[in-house]
């Protein structure tokens, strides 16, 4: 279980490195078509500074078998997920709003290139939803891992 966790974990980290390599190529709100991103810097470099330090915990863990690591690991994650979260409903709404332009000038085959489109309205889909997932099973594994189920 707790190589399960770290597989888990590491696939995690990886999709969100790529949302965040998308994320610094397009945060450019001085080019034609920028827009102010509602995903605030503090909480990107939060999320991705926890959730790599809590993927070396976990390693530490997995190297001197100390259930205070795991725990740490554990409390590491509630904090990764919450800023997640925060970040996903932030998504969603860019997505809907861009998705509400489009809507309002369906005809007009330029209407991409002149709406204001933040960087993460860059975010594939799928690798969001990947994200979440490999995030959600990660917790998932770490919990079961902290509470004995599985053997250590």
């Amino acid at each position: 279980m707790v190589f399960a966790a770290l597989i888990s974990w590491i696939m995690t980290v990886s999709a969100g490195l790529y949302l965040l390599v998308i994320w610094l190529i397009e945060y450019d709100i001085s080019a034609p078509g920028g827009a102010v991103t509602r995903l605030p810097r503090t909480v990107i470099s939060g999320h991705g500074l926890l959730a790599s330090s809590g993927l070396l915990v976990w390693i530490g863990y997995l190297i001197v078998d100390r259930d205070m690591l795991a725990w740490i690991a554990l409390a590491t994650l509630v904090a990764v997920g919450l800023l997640g979260l925060t970040m996903l409903g932030r998504w969603i709404v860019v997505r809907r709003a861009l998705g509400a332009a489009m809507r309002a000038r369906p005809r007009d085959v330029f209407a991409p290139a002149r709406a204001a489109a933040p960087a993460e309205s860059h975010f594939p889909v799928p690798v969001v939803v990947a994200h979440g997932v490999l995030a959600f099973s990660t917790v998932a594994l770490v919990l079961l891992t902290v509470l004995g189920v599985g053997g250590s």
